[in-house]
C-alpha cells in the first residue's frame, strides 16, 4: 500500500475531490486542495480539525499559467515533488447535435480534458526526476463510448483515458504511475440535477474508498461501479450499427 506525504488535488471543493481530499487528509497526507471557490476550501480546511493537513489553493485550473504558477508554488512549500496528484476538477453540459453550442464544447473540454492533462504535466519533471510519484485523471466510464446528448463529456473523458494510457507507455521504469479512475453514477453535486435513470448508483464515501483504494496499490485503470463498467465494457464491444441505434433510445451520462 502506498503512503502519500504530500498531495494535490484538483476540484477539491466538492464532490469526488472533496472527498479523496479528507480522505488522505485523515489517514496524514498534507493535501494541497485546488479549486476555484477559496470559501468552500477554506471550510473543507475547517473541517474536523484538519487545518494543518489541508491547504487551500485558489485556483481556476482553466488558466494555465495560473496553474502552473500555483502547482510551482505549493512543489515549492513540500520541498520538491508531490507523492500523489489527482487531475479531478470536471464540469459536464449537455452537448446535443440538435442543440449544439460552442461554448458548452469548449468549456467541458478545458476543464475535463486540457486543464488535467496540464495538471499531470506540470507534476512529471519533479516526480520522474525523483524516481517515484503518483499522477491520476479522473475519467469517467462515459468515455468508453459515445452517448446521447453528451459528445463533449464523452470526449473529454475519452481523452484523457488515451492520454494516461499513452503516459503508462512513456514512463516504464521510471518509477512514476500513471492511473485512470473511471467513475459510474456518485451521488454528487453534479448528478444531483439528473433526470434520467442513474444505474448502480453510489454513495460518494464508498466511491472514495474504491478510488483510493486503488491509488493507494498502484492499479493502471480503476473503474466501478463493477456491474456497471461490465455493461459498459459490453457495449463497447458492439459495432457501430448495433450501438448507435441502441445507445440512441434514451440519456446516459457516468460521473
Amino acid at each position: 500500500m502506498a503512503s502519500f506525504r504530500h498531495a494535490f488535488i484538483t476540484g477539491a471543493s466538492s464532490g469526488l475531490g472533496r472527498g479523496l481530499a479528507l480522505h488522505y487528509a485523515r489517514a496524514g497526507t498534507t493535501v494541497y486542495a485546488a479549486a476555484r471557490r477559496r470559501e468552500a476550501l477554506e471550510a473543507l480546511a475547517r473541517e474536523t480539525d484538519l487545518q494543518a493537513a489541508i491547504v487551500p489553493v485558489a485556483l481556476d485550473v482553466c488558466d494555465a499559467e495560473a496553474q502552473e504558477a500555483a502547482f510551482r508554488g505549493a512543489e515549492a512549500a513540500v520541498g520538491g515533488a508531490f507523492d500523489l496528484v489527482v487531475a479531478n476538477a470536471g464540469v459536464s453540459e449537455p452537448s446535443s447535435a440538435r442543440d449544439l453550442r460552442w461554448s458548452a464544447v469548449r468549456r467541458v473540454l478545458d476543464v475535463n480534458a486540457t486543464a488535467a492533462c496540464v495538471t499531470v504535466a506540470l507534476a512529471l519533471p519533479a516526480m520522474i526526476s525523483r524516481g517515484r510519484g503518483t499522477v491520476a485523471v479522473v475519467s469517467s466510464l462515459a468515455g468508453f463510448r459515445g452517448l446521447p446528448g453528451q459528445g463533449a463529456y464523452c470526449a473529454s473523458k475519452a481523452a484523457l483515458q488515451t492520454f494516461m494510457e499513452s503516459l503508462r507507455v512513456d514512463l516504464r521504469g521510471t518509477g512514476v504511475r500513471a492511473i485512470t479512475i473511471n467513475p459510474g453514477f456518485v451521488k454528487t453535486d453534479m448528478t444531483a440535477g439528473n433526470t434520467f435513470p442513474m444505474p448502480f448508483l453510489m454513495e460518494l464515501p464508498d466511491a472514495v474508498k474504491v478510488m483510493a483504494a486503488g491509488l493507494d496499490a498502484g492499479r493502471a485503470v480503476v473503474s466501478f461501479p463493477l456491474p456497471l463498467y461490465v455493461a459498459v465494457k459490453v457495449l463497447s464491444a458492439l459495432p457501430r450499427l448495433i450501438y448507435e441505434p441502441l445507445a440512441g433510445r434514451g440519456p446516459t451520462r457516468s460521473r
